[in-house]
């Protein structure tokens, strides 16, 4: 029978948490970037302009149909020389963390863009015709009217991405990055533990995100107690 040893944890800590503030960094910048993008995509694809909403559309439904894995091996295996050649970067340099990053970035952006075009389209049409007659552009109606409304509904399905988005960062392990389940994985080989560190990070994972998501759920009823008032 299997005896468990859960000795290597408290000495690996340091490491383990050193992985997860690269798990918190990729989450951070893909949620940010992934937002800002998405809502120009999402722009783009509500837009009467033909050749702009192709592009959102042919850049959504592009990225959506990849699984992520290979969306990040491509960026593993092609963003490095790039960088390297355009800004002249040693040979040495490590570039794995931000090639994660815009891999993740890119990717999650196809999927904020969709959430973020539901929350436009669920804002009553009649607020852009008042704004209209208040004097406004469209651009600025867009901007002073509908995309408040729009996020303020939006918010638990961006956070609830967000969730799922930290979760993913695990599979950044395809590029030898040591994020918090890479730098578990390794702790456990090293140490010929390999079933405790992962158990240890599945628990980790699960506490964090089971947390989340109940903040978020509790956000999502007073959302809707307050929409009912």
């Amino acid at each position: 029978m299997y005896e468990f040893d859960w000795s290597s944890i408290p000495g690996a800590l340091p490491f383990l948490w050193e992985g997860m503030k690269v798990s918190l960094e990729i989450t951070l910048t893909a949620v940010v970037f992934g937002i800002v993008w998405g809502t120009a995509l999402a722009m783009m694809r509500l837009s009467s302009v033909k050749p702009l909403a192709f592009f959102a559309a042919s850049y959504v439904n592009l990225f959506r149909a990849i699984p992520l894995v290979m969306v990040l091996l491509w960026f593993f295996l092609i963003v490095p020389q790039l960088l390297k050649s355009f800004l002249s970067l040693d040979p040495n340099t490590d570039v794995r963390l931000t090639s994660a990053m815009v891999g993740f970035a890119l990717f999650e952006s196809a999927y904020y863009s969709e959430i973020i075009r539901a929350g436009i389209q669920s804002v009553p049409k009649g607020q852009v015709a008042a704004a209209s007659a208040l004097g406004m552009s469209y651009a600025q109606a867009m901007r002073l009217v509908v995309l408040p409304q729009a996020f303020r509904n939006m918010v638990p399905l961006l956070l609830t991405q967000a969730i799922v988005l930290f979760q993913d960062t695990s599979l950044v392990y395809v590029s030898a990055l040591a994020d918090f389940f890479g730098a578990a994985y390794k702790v456990g080989d090293r140490d010929g533990r390999l079933v405790e560190l992962l158990l240890f990070a599945g628990a980790v994972y699960f506490v964090l995100c089971f947390a989340a998501s109940q903040l978020v759920r509790r956000y999502q009823k007073k959302l809707n107690a307050h929409v009912a008032h």
